[in-house]
């Protein structure tokens, strides 16, 4: 259920943030496209990253893998709190995402995070032609 609410409210950021924008006219033809294929690499590559990046660190559907980044994490919060992982702390809510496939829900976060940059390097670059 959570997942589905997650999933529902990064969809509706997306459309809003996709919504809101105007139609340019130009008259040059290689400009005449809706930016579909120019943004396109860039939320590929923000989903595909975040996607990969639970398991990359070490937040696994096995568990918390030994000598990684998620292990050392998991330590340092562990001595902070006196010998025990908080729960709903940043490192189990990491873990339940790493352990329960919440790779889709990072690669929509992702994907999302890649549009947004796109967005500001396109703004970035109309705001030096002016």
């Amino acid at each position: 259920m959570r997942q589905k609410v997650i999933s529902i409210f990064l969809c509706y950021l997306l459309l809003y943030t996709c919504g809101g924008v105007e139609a340019h006219t130009r008259k040059d033809s290689e400009d005449s496209n809706s930016g579909f294929l120019e943004a396109l690499p860039y939320v590929a590559a923000g989903g595909v990253a975040l996607a990969l990046g639970l398991p990359a660190v070490g937040f696994t559907a096995a568990g918390i893998a030994a000598n990684s980044w998620a292990s050392w994490l998991m330590s340092c919060s562990a001595v902070a709190n006196g010998g025990g992982v908080p729960a709903g702390g940043l490192v189990a809510t990491l873990q339940s995402l790493g352990a329960t496939g919440g790779s889709t829900i990072m690669a929509k976060i992702g994907a999302f995070l890649g549009y947004v940059t796109y967005k500001h390097q396109k703004n970035q670059k109309s705001k030096e032609e002016e």
